[in-house]
């Protein structure tokens, strides 16, 4: 049986208190502190907004369930150069990728 809405928004605020509150919060707020113009500096079409948002949420997943460093790093690696390049400008996920 599938899910109510209310239920799925229940279960994602669970979801987002874990991540904002877990390993990598600072991160996931730094990420969300880039502005457009930054993103769209590394390349300027759609692709880099939406591994953007894939970042993001890669982060948020590592956060909530306190994966190790050396795990999100290869998650971040594994969605490519235009991640690495976004990650690269939050100092933290930058010395992870190294």
């Amino acid at each position: 049986m599938s899910l109510t809405y209310k239920e799925r928004l229940a279960q994602r605020a669970i979801q987002n208190r874990a991540a904002f509150s877990g390993l990598y919060k600072r991160e996931i707020d730094k990420l969300h502190g880039l502005s457009k113009e930054e993103i769209d500096s590394i390349k300027a079409d759609n692709t880099d907004m939406e591994i953007y948002a894939q970042l993001i949420e890669v982060v948020k997943e590592a956060s909530a369930t306190n994966e190790s460093e050396a795990a999100l790093k290869e998650q971040v690696l594994e969605l490519g150069e235009i991640a690495v390049k976004i990650a690269n400008k939050i100092p933290s996920l930058a010395s992870l990728i190294v």
